[in-house]
């Protein structure tokens, strides 16, 4: 199947000289939820806003459903959605008429079922007739996601979408998203929420100084990159760790009641065997012990550093 986004050979470097973006390849499947991971000043947005036909690249093709965004930019932007990071609105329009508005702007014909369902979705209902002025942050920022679904895009970007936003308004907006997802709507994200790209995302990329460095699928990237953590909790305190154990490489924790053994999920054996069996010889007895999964946050924080790493040697 074509992908609904073809990103190739895309670059885009200022007068200054400064480049925001080095050779970016990237597909994205239509009816996917795509998470763009990145430290803050990385080129998410400017690779959003080239997608979108917000800003121009250097060098590159972006193709949209098929079409190319310079040479049939109408096409490419009319199944496109966008919701930026800014709030930026029509302080003195109501809820309603801005989202309607945003719907001609598309030419799309008068649709006020449609604007309902939407406001609805989004719990603005009950605003409908409020200046957008009255509006807290959350709400405004309720509002950028209808006016970018007002035209019935089959593509949404949502760049930082739930900044600012109290949990409860957030959980709301996901079920939306995920509605969106089952009637085929493609979904590409950026966040600095990744417990949301770890609970939401079909498949992670991540985007560090205008490079992409990892594109994967969510599942397989915490396989792969993926450790876990066993926690023994000691019986006694153990002032230091016996030499017999150094192989282990355990690590023991301030309070000095409890050892922490990290291994990796996708090794053909543990080790968990010979550390207890070791445990059991240096005469240390335990409580109990506790397995944690390592998170995809800590996977991109390990993932960026060690790039920076590379980078430093090189």
């Amino acid at each position: 199947m074509q992908p609904v986004i073809q990103i190739k050979n895309l670059q885009k470097s200022y007068k200054g000289g400064f480049q925001a973006l080095k050779d970016i390849n990237l597909d994205i499947a239509k009816g996917e939820i795509f998470a763009l991971l990145g430290p803050n000043g990385a080129g998410k947005t400017t690779l959003i806003s080239i997608v979108c036909g917000i800003v121009n690249a250097t060098e590159g093709t972006v193709i949209v459903d098929g079409f190319d965004i310079l040479t049939d930019y109408r096409e490419t932007r009319s199944r496109i959605g966008l919701v930026p990071q800014e709030l930026t609105t029509d302080a003195f329009e109501t809820v309603w008429a801005t989202v309607t508005f945003s719907r001609g702007l598309f030419g799309k014909p008068a649709n006020p079922a449609h604007i309902e369902k939407i406001l609805k979705q989004l719990s603005l209902w009950d605003k409908k007739d409020s200046k957008i002025m009255t509006l807290s942050g959350g709400m405004k920022r309720r509002v950028l996601i209808a006016k970018a679904l007002s035209h019935e895009p089959s593509i949404l970007f949502l760049d930082e979408p739930t900044a600012g936003v109290d949990v409860e308004l957030r959980k709301d907006m996901w079920n939306v998203v995920r509605g969106l997802q089952q009637s085929g709507v493609t979904i590409i994200l950026t966040t600095h929420y990744i417990e949301e790209a770890e609970m939401m995302a079909d498949r992670v990329g991540v985007i560090r100084k205008g490079e992409i460095i990892l594109v994967e699928d969510k599942d397989m990237l915490m396989r792969k990159l993926g450790e876990k953590q066993l926690t023994i909790h000691l019986q006694a305190k153990l002032d230091k760790i016996p030499d017999k154990l150094a192989k282990h490489a355990l690590h023991l924790t301030d309070d000095k009641k409890s050892l922490v053994y990290t291994y990796d999920t996708a090794a053909g054996r543990t080790g968990i065997t010979g550390l207890l069996g070791d445990l059991s010889d240096a005469n240390i007895r335990f409580n109990d012990i506790e397995t944690q999964e390592r998170s995809l946050e800590d996977i991109f924080v390990n993932l960026v550093h060690e790039d920076k790493e590379a980078e430093d040697d090189a």
